[in-house]
């Protein structure tokens, strides 16, 4: 029976995350490269004390970060608001702007988020080493400063450096321009920051993608995510009127989840 990772609907994608679980968000600031759709089928499963791995912890909707043509979209704030996550590791967990207020620091201040904040290019690391099975690397990135706490100190060559672990996840959520119904992937654009790394390192990869062809449709020479790592693929659908922050809003209205 030949193979076929497309799933019906994003609800279904998402039905047997359970409460604990950690996983994988890309997003670089603004909606590019963001699974929107999946992050909003979460909203919906209401799945709790999830662990959210990400570039951000959803400063977009706060600040307006990116968002094309005025429209504003969903991002990560949206689980974080409803009480869903219980701790987010992040480069850029708030705004810059200390007088725009992000769900994260709002939850942060009241005690109700923990927040681990790891710089940028060792975030990447941690994930690319969890993918490629290497359990800790050192770096000399974060000696000196606040985040050099608790973690193990070594000196190599007369420099000092930091012991970071890997990061795993038990689901990524990734957001890819076109998939083969085997789970190839190829992204574009801002697509291509953090997708592909989060990919090998989740038990359970979810890629949202635009378009799905049959295999052979993709050049071998332009598979960026190759199908081994993907378990499961969703089609967007062309209306992206459900991600857009209004139709949320009025959705959370409905649902009594203000």
């Amino acid at each position: 029976m030949p193979i076929n990772k497309v799933v019906p609907s994003f609800r279904e994608a998402v039905a047997d995350i359970p409460d604990g679980a950690t996983i994988f968000l890309d997003g670089f600031g603004g909606p590019g490269g963001m699974p929107h759709f999946l992050i909003l089928a979460l909203w919906e499963h209401g799945a709790k004390n999830l662990t959210i791995i990400s570039n951000t912890a959803g400063i977009a909707m706060a600040a307006g970060f990116g968002m094309p043509g005025g429209k504003r979209y969903i991002d990560h704030s949206i689980l974080i608001e409803s009480g869903q996550v219980r701790k987010v590791i992040a480069s850029f967990p708030v705004t810059a702007n200390p007088s725009v207020l992000c769900a994260a620091e709002r939850a942060w201040r009241e005690g109700k988020l923990e927040i681990e904040t790891v710089p940028q290019g060792t975030l990447v690391e941690r994930i690319r080493a969890g993918g490629a099975g290497i359990p800790a690397f050192y770096t000399p990135t974060g000696v000196g400063t606040l985040l050099e706490r608790g973690k193990e100190k070594r000196v190599f060559n007369g420099r000092e450096y930091l012991l970071e672990t890997a990061l795993t996840a038990d689901f990524a959520f990734i957001r890819a321009w076109k998939a083969d119904r085997l789970g190839n992937l190829v992204y574009r654009g801002t697509s291509r920051n953090f997708n592909a790394v989060m990919a090998t390192a989740a038990r359970i990869t979810i890629a949202e993608v635009d378009e799905v062809v049959e295999p052979g449709g993709i050049d071998p020479d332009h598979v960026h995510t190759p199908a081994l790592y993907v378990k499961r693929i969703v089609v967007r659908p062309p209306d992206d009127t459900p991600i857009l922050a209004e139709t949320y809003e009025a959705r959370k209205r409905e649902r009594g989840r203000v």
